[in-house]
């Protein structure tokens, strides 16, 4: 899952004016595009190139399966597709996707989409439906396609999906007479305590009964959304944009959650992120874990983890409303400055087709956008959690309010994050943060039109020199390591 939050500024309402590393790196990444469209220009007009900007691009492993893909594409359409380079960390990504788009340029023909991006990028990427067969289209999730729909536009194809799931052991369940993981959340209290109890009375004074996502990022938002939705308080706005976040359901939900920190979960939760909470889990320190279907079960089943063969996943415990799940995943849409939409629209249609995705079901834990595959017997060979998985998201799949906000959703989720996290440390009362928040937002909201946008982003001339981008192009590396 991507954040679009992680690397801001706490206490930030909007983003800070453009610096100079940050002009440094679009200029950098305007002039690999406008050589890479040189180059193509070159090879004549009857052969087509078309460049894709995808965020997994620093993933080696990723990088040689989408090559895999890629040739896959030209051999059955004759189209060549250059991969480009993106930077690492996810706030800085959906910059540099913001620029390129509101700058007007030619390439990237197709962007990768994080599922909480369309909203926000939605007015340079082009309706797919007229592109795209309808049928085509309805084989995928319908929520997933509803999230990419911005006003009435299909502006990306979803090609996978992930989701927040509850992480159990199955050995210690049994040890201390469990049949089953927990169904809510006093059960999961419950369970914890007691098995967090035995496991330090044999000596492992380290051993927690719960752990999850506690830092002030958009993984907090994920979390305390999955809390307040179960019992009954809303996600933050509703479908028409109005606050509700200052609900007794939300507060009772945030006031839960701050009594697991130092007591079924270690104090220092509140600065964990995915991957601190899946290495205590891996180390084989936690009975529980929130953690995200895709990447961490595969990890929690690699041969050097603690927990591989010993657990199992289920619906995240049920609140007074039910179970909730926030969903992530991505799609893939066509920049409406592309010279080849239909071109594009075609990578976009393969990329999420049905072949490929049981292809790449073969290969990675990836959860895939199409219904009909979750009932496949080819794919559950190979991914057995499967069915478990479309049993959590038909039971509670749950979408962040980034429709709703559009371009405000990073400042949204900020503030929401924010003030959950003064709850989780102590800082404010749940009431007080919820009724703050809610002022807040408002106020957010209610901004005039050209502040309601993030930042209009500088015209960036193409016409820079070999040299300079040649220069610039070491700030463009830094920035991409960092997180």
């Amino acid at each position: 899952m991507n954040s679009t939050n992680e690397n801001s500024n706490p206490g930030r309402r909007y983003p800070p004016p453009v610096t100079f590393r940050e002009l440094s790196i679009a200029c950098a990444i305007l002039f690999f595009f406008l050589a890479s469209g040189c180059h193509s220009a070159g090879r004549g007009s009857s052969e087509i190139t078309l460049t894709l900007i995808d965020q997994a691009w620093v993933d080696k492993e990723y990088q040689l399966r989408l090559r895999e893909q890629l040739l896959e594409f030209k051999k059955q359409t004759g189209i060549q597709v250059e991969v480009l380079p993106a930077p690492e960390a996810a706030v800085e990504q959906l910059l540099a996707w913001r620029r390129l788009l509101e700058s007007g340029a030619k390439t990237p023909d197709v962007y990768a989409i994080d599922v909480i991006w369309p909203g926000i990028l939605a007015d340079n990427l082009l309706d797919l439906r007229t592109y795209v067969p309808a049928e085509v289209i309805k084989i995928h999730f319908p929520q997933l396609v509803s999230n990419s729909t911005v006003n009435g536009r299909l502006v990306a194809l979803p090609t996978d999906l992930t989701e927040g799931v509850l992480f159990y052991r199955l050995d210690l369940l049994r040890e201390y007479g469990y049949h089953a993981p927990p169904k809510t959340w006093q059960e999961l209290e419950t369970m914890a305590k007691r098995i967090q109890a035995g496991e330090r009375a044999k000596g492992n004074k380290e051993f927690w009964g719960y752990v999850w996502q506690g830092a002030p990022s958009e993984a907090l938002t994920c979390n305390a959304l999955e809390w307040q939705v179960s019992e009954g308080g809303g996600t933050i706005l509703d479908e028409s944009g109005r606050v509700t976040v200052n609900n007794p359901a939300a507060i009772r939900a945030w006031e839960r959650a701050a009594r697991w920190v130092g007591s079924i979960s270690p104090p220092a939760v509140i600065a964990y992120k995915e991957w601190d909470a899946l290495n205590v889990w891996q180390a084989g320190q936690a009975a529980f874990m929130r953690n995200w279907t895709g990447g961490s079960y595969a990890s929690a089943s690699a041969p050097n983890s603690a927990t591989k063969g010993r657990f199992d996943i289920a619906p995240l415990p049920a609140g007074a409303a039910g179970t909730a799940s926030v969903i992530g995943g991505d799609a893939y849409g066509v920049s409406r400055h592309s010279l080849h939409p239909r071109e594009a629209a075609m990578l976009v249609r393969f990329l999420g087709s049905r072949d490929e995705q049981v292809r790449r079901s073969h290969v990675v834990a990836e959860l895939p956008s199409i219904p009909q595959l979750y009932n496949d017997p080819d794919v559950l060979v190979a991914n057995p959690e499967f069915p478990r998985a479309l049993e959590v998201f038909r039971k509670g799949a749950v979408f962040r309010p980034s429709i709703p906000a559009g371009k405000m959703y990073p400042e949204v989720s900020r503030a929401y994050f924010e003030a959950v996290h003064a709850v989780l440390t102590g800082k404010k009362s749940a009431s007080r943060a919820a009724g703050d928040l809610e002022d807040e937002l408002r106020r957010m909201l209610k901004t005039t039109a050209s502040d309601a946008n993030p930042r209009a982003y500088p015209a960036i001339s193409l016409a820079i020199g070999k040299k300079a981008a040649t220069d610039l192009w070491p700030a463009f590396g830094e920035a991409s390591r960092l997180h």
